[in-house]
Order: C-alpha cells, then sequence, then structure tokens
C-alpha cells in the first residue's frame, strides 16, 4: 500500500487502525510491522517498534529495489550456480561456477552456519530473520505480477535467515581465503586425479582480483574535529570504493526504533544494520586496512603419503572433506560432482600453481582469522546505537567484529577517532622473524607449519583465540583531524605517527599511497586554518590527479627539449599533455589517457623518480620523473608511442574528452562518470574496464558518499549513492543518483522527522508480515 503525502492524517490513521484490527487474531510475536518512508531517490527510511519489524521492512525495500541481485547472491553463496547456469559461465566477479560452487559449499556448511547462528544475540536473529521474511513477501507480492526478466528462473526462491548468515560469511572472508577460491578447488594431492581443472587463465584472474582488492574495495576517510573545523565540532568525509555491481554493492537507508535506534547510512547486500553511517550524535566510516587477515602454512609432507604432514616430527593426516556440488550437463540432467578438500590444523590446503605448488615435499594451508569471527553483526548493531563516541569505541573494543577494515569516527562534541582494531593474527615480530622465510618478505605471510611454536598465539584478553587483543591494536583520539586511504595506519596523522606494531598489523617507514598524500596536502599540515562541508565535498569532486603535481613539470620538460628521432610522433602525445587541466573531469582532455597510460609503465620502473622515497618525509616523497637518464627517457618514448596507437585503436582524438570514456551503463542507456584511477592520486578513485567500442565501464570506485557535520540540533548530512538505489533497469531509482553523481550534485539527507515529512518525493509504504496469515485465519 502506498501512501501519498497528500492523504489527511485521519485517513492514514483510519487505514492503519483497519490493518491492525484485521491482524487482530495472530499472537503478538507474528506482528511484525514497519513503516517504509521514502524520500528524494527512493531513499526508505523504515521505521519499526522492534527488531523484527524492523528488519521486515529492511527486507521488503531492499526486495523493491534489488530483488534479483539478492537472489543471484544466494544462489552464489548456497554454491548452486552450476545447477542452476552451467559450470562453465562465471559470476560477476569472474570467477568460474563450478569453483564458486565448491568453494562455497565448502565454506558454509551446516555445521559453520550452525555454529555461526548460535553465537547471534536475541535482537541481531530478530533482525536477520524479519529480513528474510520480508524479503520473501515482497517476492510472493512480485510473483503475482510477473518477476523482472533477470530474474526469471526456478534459482528464485523464498530464502531463511541462514542464507543471509552464508551472505554474512562471504563478506568475512574476502579479505583472507575468499582470494583463494581457485586455490582452494583447484588443490589436488600429487597423483591424484584433477576433479576441478587447473585453468591458467582462471588463476590470471585471480591474481588480478588479489591484487586489485583495495582497489575494488579501497576508500577514503576524513574525520575533523573540533581544532579544525568550521564550527568546533566534528566533520566527517565516508568515501568508501566498492563494487558497482553484485554482492559488495551498498544500499543507502535509514533505520529506527524508537527509543532505542535512529541511525542512516549505507549497508551490504542482506545485512539489516547499518555499515557506514551516522546517527544523532556520532558519524563513521570504513577504509580497508593494510592488515593481515591469514597467514599460510608450509606444510612438510611425510615422505610415504603427500596427504600426510610433519608437526613436530610426527606424521599427522590432512583431514579430508568432501564437498558434492550438483552439476547441469549438456543436456539438461543435473548430476553430483564430488571434489575433495584437505586440511591441516591450520586450515585448508590451497594449490596455486607456480606460487603455491602441492608436490611430495610441500604443501601449504591457509588460516584466515575471519572463518571464526561470527561477531560481525553484534558490532556493527552495537555501533548503529552507540551515543557516544566512548561507547562506540567500548564496542569494538569488546566485541572484535570488524572483518578487514578500519574505522574513522567522529562525534559532536569535536573528537576525531581512527582505529586499526580488525582481526589480525597474533604472530609479533620475533615469531615472523623466526617462523617465517624473509626472501619472501612480508607481502604474503608463509610461516613453518612443521612446529606448533609457529602457531598463531592465544592472547586472554582477545576476543577470539589467535587474533591480537584491541589493546595492542593501532588507534588514535584527536580534536584536529584523522584521515586514511588504505595504506597502514603509521601517518593517519602525521602530528602523532603510529608506529612499532607487528608487520601483521601495520608497517611504519612506508610509502604512502598518493590518495594519502594528497589528502594530507589538502587538510594542509602546515596551513592550520578551519576546513568548511565544501573542502571535504571537493577532496573526492574536483577530481585532482594528484601524481600529475608531481612529475608533469618534467613530462613537459621532456616534450620542450629534443625527444629524439620520435620526435614528430610523440608531438600529439606532448600537445594534448600540455593542453590537459590535470584533472579527471567529465570535460578533461585526451591528455589524462595519455598520462595513465604514460604512467602505468613508468612507475613500475626502478630508479624512475628523480627524488626517491625519504621515510623522514614521506609526504612529499618520491617524485619528479628522471627524464634526463636515458633509460627513463627510452621507456618514455616508448610509452607515448604504445598510448598513441592505444588511443587511435579506442578510436580517440585530439577533441575527445574524458567523459565521452568512461562511463557506466544501465537499461540502454550510459552515464558519463568523472574520476579516475587511485594509483594516480585521483581521490575519486574509480575502476573501469574497456569495452568493445572503446568506451571504459566503471565497475567499482566511488560508491556510498556522506559528509557529515553537526550542531546543536544534531546531524547535517549530504552524500549520495553513486550507482543509485536500485539494480534493476526499469527502476525509475536505478539511474537518478548516478546522474545526480554525475553533475557533482550532492544531496541532502534527511534525518529528522521534519525533514523527513518536508521532502517534496515523501511517501509511506505499511508492510506487515501478518497480513496474510491474518486473513487465512479470518477465512477460516
Amino acid at each position: 500500500m502506498i501512501i501519498s503525502r497528500q492523504l489527511t492524517g485521519l485517513t492514514l490513521a483510519g487505514v492503519l487502525l483497519g490493518l491492525s484490527c484485521s491482524a487482530y487474531a495472530l499472537s503478538p510475536a507474528a506482528e511484525a510491522s514497519a513503516d517504509i518512508r521514502r524520500t528524494a531517490f527512493g531513499v526508505p527510511h523504515i521505521r519499526a517498534q522492534n527488531e523484527r519489524g524492523l528488519g521486515f521492512g529492511i527486507g521488503y525495500a531492499y526486495a523493491q529495489d534489488n530483488l534479483c541481485l539478492l537472489a543471484n547472491e544466494i544462489v552464489t553463496v548456497n554454491g548452486q550456480r552450476s545447477k542452476y547456469f552451467g559450470p562453465d559461465q562465471f559470476t560477476v566477479e569472474q570467477r568460474e561456477n563450478r569453483v564458486s560452487d565448491v568453494f562455497f559449499t565448502w565454506l558454509n556448511t551446516p555445521q559453520a552456519v550452525d555454529r555461526f547462528w548460535q553465537a547471534q544475540p536475541g535482537p541481531v536473529r530478530d533482525l536477520v530473520e524479519g529480513y528474510a521474511a520480508g524479503y520473501n513477501r515482497y517476492l510472493a507480492e512480485r510473483r503475482k505480477q510477473g518477476l523482472p526478466q533477470q530474474c526469471q528462473g526456478e534459482w528464485v526462491r523464498e530464502i531463511a535467515a541462514q542464507d543471509l548468515v552464508k551472505l554474512t560469511r562471504r563478506l568475512l572472508v574476502e579479505g583472507g581465503v575468499g582470494q583463494f577460491a581457485e586455490a582452494l578447488a583447484g588443490a589436488t594431492a600429487p597423483q591424484a586425479t584433477a576433479d576441478i581443472r587447473q585453468d591458467a587463465q582462471a588463476y590470471r584472474l585471480a591474481e588480478a582480483r588479489q591484487q586489485r582488492f583495495a582497489l575494488d574495495r579501497g576508500s577514503n576517510a576524513v574525520a575533523v574535529g573540533s581544532e579544525r573545523s568550521f564550527n568546533g565540532r566534528g566533520m566527517l568525509l565516508a568515501n568508501p570504493h566498492f563494487p558497482w555491481v553484485g554482492g559488495m554493492r551498498f544500499y543507502q537507508m535509514h533505520l529506527t526504533i524508537p527509543g532505542k535506534l535512529d541511525v542512516m547510512g549505507a549497508a551490504l547486500p542482506g545485512l539489516p544494520m547499518i555499515n557506514i553511517g551516522f546517527n544523532q550524535h556520532l558519524a563513521w566510516t570504513h577504509t580497508v586496512d593494510s592488515s593481515k587477515h591469514f597467514t599460510l602454512y608450509r606444510l612438510q609432507l611425510d615422505p610415504k603419503d603427500p596427504t600426510r604432514y610433519l608437526l613436530d616430527g610426527q606424521s599427522v593426516p590432512m583431514h579430508k572433506q568432501t564437498v558434492t556440488v550438483q552439476v547441469k550437463q549438456a543436456d539438461g540432467q543435473v548430476v553430483p560432482v564430488a571434489k575433495e578438500v584437505y586440511s591441516s590444523q591450520f586450515g585448508p590446503i590451497v594449490q596455486w600453481p607456480g606460487k603455491l605448488d602441492w608436490d611430495n615435499q610441500y604443501a601449504y594451508s591457509l588460516r584466515d582469522a575471519n572463518l571464526d569471527n561470527d561477531r560481525v553483526l553484534k558490532q556493527w548493531y552495537a555501533m548503529n546505537q552507540a551515543s557516544t563516541l566512548q561507547q562506540l569505541q567500548d564496542s569494538v573494543h569488546n566485541i572484535q567484529g570488524i572483518p578487514w577494515v578500519n574505522t574513522l569516527a567522529v562525534d559532536d562534541q569535536g573528537q576525531t577517532l581512527f582505529m586499526n582494531l580488525s582481526v589480525v593474527p597474533n604472530v609479533n615480530a620475533e615469531k615472523l622473524a623466526k617462523c617465517s622465510d624473509p626472501r619472501i618478505g612480508t607481502q604474503m605471510i608463509v610461516l613453518d607449519g612443521s612446529s606448533s611454536a609457529c602457531a598463531w598465539d592465544i592472547d586472554p584478553q582477545a576476543a577470539q583465540q589467535g587474533i591480537y587483543a584491541a589493546s595492542q591494536l593501532p588507534q588514535l583520539l584527536r580534536k584536529d583531524f584523522v584521515q586514511h586511504s588504505n595504506d597502514s595506519a603509521w601517518l593517519a596523522n602525521p602530528a602523532q605517527p603510529l608506529s612499532g606494531f607487528s608487520p601483521l598489523i601495520s608497517q611504519d617507514s612506508q610509502p604512502l599511497g598518493l590518495r594519502s598524500r594528497f589528502a594530507l596536502d589538502r587538510l594542509g599540515t602546515l596551513n592550520k586554518g578551519p576546513l568548511a562541508i565544501k573542502d571535504l565535498q571537493q577532496m573526492v569532486m574536483d577530481d585532482q590527479v594528484y601524481l600529475a603535481t608531481q612529475v608533469m613539470p618534467d613530462l613537459l620538460k621532456f616534450c620542450s627539449a629534443d625527444p629524439g628521432a620520435d620526435a614528430q610522433a610523440v608531438k600529439p602525445v606532448c600537445a594534448s599533455l600540455k593542453a590537459w587541466d590535470g584533472r579527471a573531469n567529465l570535460d578533461s582532455g585526451v591528455g589524462l589517457v595519455h598520462f595513465q597510460n604514460i604512467m602505468q609503465t613508468l612507475q613500475a620502473m626502478p630508479d624512475v623518480w628523480r627524488v626517491g622515497f625519504d621515510p623522514k618525509d614521506p609526504q612529499h616523497t618520491p617524485r619528479g620523473l628522471a627524464v634526463e637518464q636515458p633509460a627513463v627517457a627510452k621507456a618514455l618514448r616508448e610509452a607515448m608511442l604504445a598510448s598513441l596507437k592505444m588511443s587511435a585503436k579506442m578510436g580517440l582524438d585530439a577533441k575527445t574528452r574524458w567523459g565521452d570514456i568512461q562511463v557506466v551503463s544501465s537499461g540502454g542507456r550510459q552515464t558519463p562518470i568523472h574520476g579516475g584511477p587511485g594509483t594516480l592520486g585521483i581521490y575519486n578513485a574509480m575502476q573501469s574496464v574497456p569495452r568493445e567500442d572503446g568506451k571504459l565501464e566503471v565497475v567499482s570506485g566511488t560508491s556510498y558518499l556522506q559528509v557529515v557535520s553537526f550542531d546543536d540540533k544534531g546531524p547535517h548530512a549530504q552524500g549520495l549513492l553513486a550507482f543509485s538505489l536500485s539494480s534493476d533497469p526499469a527502476s525509475k531509482y536505478s539511474r537518478d543518483q548516478t546522474e545526480a553523481f554525475s553533475k557533482k550534485q550532492w544531496s541532502v539527507l534527511p534525518f529528522t522527522e521534519q525533514q523527513i515529512q518536508a521532502d517534496p518525493h515523501y511517501q509511506v509504504q505499511t508492510v506487515r508480515e501478518a497480513l496474510e496469515k491474518a486473513g487465512k485465519v479470518a477465512a477460516q
């Protein structure tokens, strides 16, 4: 039932009274209900009297906007893609269905799902069960009208709380074993017959996903305190960079239980609480951290049997688990296919040809700290309810449920907080030195699996065995600012460096990413003047290419000198670089494309910088290009020529603008998107992939944007969901915010009842779980 704002209060009261009377015969436990009030861009403000009702409203609203998306993700996390779509098709993440199914069947066993569910407190269970019921209610209603074209099939079904647990467990391992799905599904004992073929291309894609993890799921965040904000209160910029499609696509909403909960922001699919958002007194966000959330163990195998390993000199059998996946054949028949997954006491065996080989001498086992994290939903719900910064910090300290992200927060009193408090294996520097091969480095931690002394340490103060206690992790409380853009915790604020931690937690004296350097530059560590809301917005929206400020003088110097035999050939590139405005705006010229191509080549070169990295000046080094060096000049000329060739293939010319190239498609229409690669120091980081027509399609990047400030009356928020609320191309909410983002038009986020009801797009829908059951009771 949709009730427009024009209805009188008397009419609305009469409708609601009729609904409550019709459900009178039901027990109170069954009478979950919610008001879904939508404002501009369809943003739902969901209000209920309890968690069951709130979950019901969330699930119903989410299904209205993203029914097919969630249905597809449910098939994935249940390991049923091969059953419905065939084994050789690919997931949204470009993972082969058969691999995906083996991985998720292994991950989400009934026992693991039940253990997670039993650990949930009552209010969280009510939220999750309500969500499933709300989704199912809308699914039933939509079936009567006809399902959307993209999800018409037997794979679309009602869901249960356990399906949402499986989605949550997928989220947990994104920073760990989830990056090794191919390596787990393809692991085969020596001399055994491989039942999952080891496709070299699949591993190349997997490796690319690993390398892109912090880019596809990166983020920027700035928390400004009383000493730097325009009004002496807290101010927060949240700028997560997350996928624009699939199971990590944010959803914007506002959740209210009168007297208990009032929080607005964004959440990932299937989660009935806010991940990034604000309430009356606080605002917070997350950034993907650089901490390690898993370690590998190199197992020394028993010479007599490669499925046994030596631990403290004793031969120990690997555990063998049979994973069975239902696979659709070419003739349409579905047959069971079994896969043996082996594990040591540390975790599953993973095999990556050429990197992590399983031969007769060694095998590799992966231990993921988040596999035992059953606290994540409780954690976010506690954060949603916190009314002071101390309460928020205490909840993270005590629960330790944050999986693989940092937390930055502000309050209305002008305090800022940075917490690198995620789930990190308890391996200190001394143990790392003793148990790992120093030649491997710390990019991927590989410990000695032949000695129990190399197992993770246990701290009785930690919420989970084998992880660091919160008190041992980096955190910073300040009144000027803290910031983060996916580097270590080291320079969240340069005035108070965070150092001396285990390399698994945070590493200092390492080069900063360009987005961090850009942020510190903008925050003006030399100029201590006040920061306004527009300053934080412009950090994202002016699309400055920070790397260009560091190298463009040298590029132009190279162009103005004699480039050698190729002078005439590279002249168009030099002309475009000179004309380029140094930004990634829609009207920025083709010089941006050439700059990106050139720097992608040069950044991979050793000794390319005029001034190398100096740990004593990390904010300003490295910088400059040593174009006077013959090797650098040669590489630069070759990169220019290659860029010309590539741009010609894409059909670009001197008149081409960035908005002609980078787009996102929906419903047969495309919207130009500003921003660009974060590797160039573009704060508004965008990941896009080439299309056959020469354009670039955005797949991830700036997703949910919010800037929150406070005054005596509470929060004032502006924001956008860059890819819009709905993933259904037929929805009127599938492109509207994307177009606003393209035009750099922020939206006020209505939070108070007065703001919500005054919104010109206001409409309310009351949904009740009991309606259908009430009708059956009445019919009897």
